[in-house]
């Protein structure tokens, strides 16, 4: 196969993968975000501590953690078929990657969370904070690092996921990788192929950490005292936030 010939199908097939771990990371995040946020909150000690929630929101993350992707894929056949209409396609292949990549995100934002000061959870609601104005002013605030960085694994993490999904008809570059590089025994597609998914890695990883870099050196974190200070210098506009929330 000449380059004339591969390029509209590597272009397209891009694309595709794109599109689909695009849509997938906005959904993981949307609600992974609130998921593990709620998994630190409802700990024990945490500010709206229940037991129960706690363990059974984290049974059902662990458990849907512990499917291979491939067995996932199948198992949601029948829900994926009444959201898209189809279970072929990228917009099919979007149902189990948002489904696969919540839980594992939410797993990685309550360790990001978990990481958090607990002096400034203090200051905040010892100034008349309450769990929203929490979650808001420091929680999320100080663990967007970290939160930077859980996103873009779970970024590159999707793309193996939309090469998986590639092998039963979602398209990308998982599906070029298979049809051409595998069953026609096109050789130099395949390493294309993986060539591509290299270099996308390598620039989301490379992107993401400087992005994360970025935010830590300007938040300054120098530990808990300095942030403590400032909070307290601004005690009036936290404390009339925490009554309005």
């Amino acid at each position: 196969m000449t380059w004339s010939e591969m390029q509209p199908l590597l272009s397209q097939a891009c694309w595709d993968t794109l599109y689909m771990v695009g849509w997938s990371t906005l959904i993981a995040i949307v609600g992974g975000l609130p998921l593990g946020i709620l998994l630190v909150l409802t700990d024990r000690g945490g500010l709206l501590q229940n037991v129960v929630v706690n363990k059974v929101v984290g049974q059902v993350v662990n458990v849907a953690r512990s499917l291979p992707f491939i067995i996932l894929m199948v198992a949601l056949m029948s829900f994926t078929r009444t959201i898209t209409g189809t279970t072929i396609g990228r917009d099919a292949a979007i149902v189990p990657l948002a489904v696969g990549a919540i839980p594992f995100f939410a797993r990685l934002v309550e360790t990001s969370v978990r990481e958090v000061d607990g002096g400034l959870v203090e200051a905040v609601q010892s100034m008349g904070g309450n769990t929203w104005t929490v979650v808001r002013r420091v929680l999320v605030p100080e663990s967007l690092p970290s939160l930077i960085s859980s996103a873009t694994t779970t970024i590159v993490a999707l793309i193996g996921y939309s090469a998986m999904a590639g092998t039963v008809g979602a398209g990308g570059l998982g599906d070029i990788a298979i049809r051409y590089g595998y069953q026609r025994f096109e050789t130099e597609m395949m390493w294309i192929t993986v060539a591509i998914l290299a270099v996308v890695i390598s620039l989301i990883q490379f992107a993401g950490d400087y992005a994360a870099r970025g935010l830590h050196r300007r938040g300054g974190h120098s530990g808990a005292a300095p942030r403590l200070r400032f909070l307290k210098s601004r005690e009036p506009a936290v404390a009339d936030v925490g009554k309005v929330a």
